[in-house]
């Protein structure tokens, strides 16, 4: 009797602690999509925050810090894109300008775009967010969130959204890299 109880013991114990562990992601196994498709990305579509370990200024979940936190701890990234917004005349802190975007990568991203084509950066943050930065106020908001690249077509037509959002998801990935060395 014995030799039966203690592999069966074993074997519930050896359930239970994959249940939970299973349970503690999200309840899925490894492959099977999530809320947003294939990798569970949603709207995000691989953003430049997507990477990095738990509490790490890129990661998407970043001990659940928003982005205006994250960059107040991380002085260096900040100071960079403060003198970005300065340069397109925004009057906003880079903590007032993130204060809505999902993700840290999405605003150091969006930040990129409004820097390397000009556009008005209250315009794609309206876009993107559907909030105005800071007390600023949104000259026309879209029913929904727009991606970076549909935002990009809207305010510069005739530019390759995707490209130019592709371009800098890169910048934005590499600001971030930079600023944690």
């Amino acid at each position: 009797m014995k030799r039966i109880i203690v592999p069966f013991l074993t074997t519930v114990t050896t359930l239970l602690f994959l249940g939970s562990a299973l349970y503690a992601q999200g309840g899925r196994p490894a492959g099977v999509p999530g809320p947003g498709g294939p990798g569970g990305m949603g709207a995000n579509h691989g953003s430049a925050a997507n990477h990095g370990g738990p509490n790490t200024p890129g990661s998407t979940d970043a001990g659940k810090k928003t982005p205006d936190q994250l960059l107040s701890q991380n002085t260096k990234l900040s100071d960079n894109l403060g003198n970005l917004l300065t340069k397109m005349g925004v009057k906003a802190t880079p903590q007032q300008a993130c204060q809505n975007f999902k993700n840290l990568g999405q605003c150091v991203a969006a930040i990129r775009v409004a820097s390397n084509l000009g556009i008005d950066f209250n315009s794609l943050a309206c876009d993107m967010t559907l909030k105005p930065v800071g007390s600023g106020a949104c000259a026309s908001t879209p029913s929904k969130a727009m991606s970076l690249g549909s935002s990009i077509e809207a305010l510069k037509p005739g530019t390759s959204g995707k490209t130019e959002a592709q371009k800098a998801m890169k910048q934005a990935d590499q600001d971030i890299k930079d600023s944690a060395s």
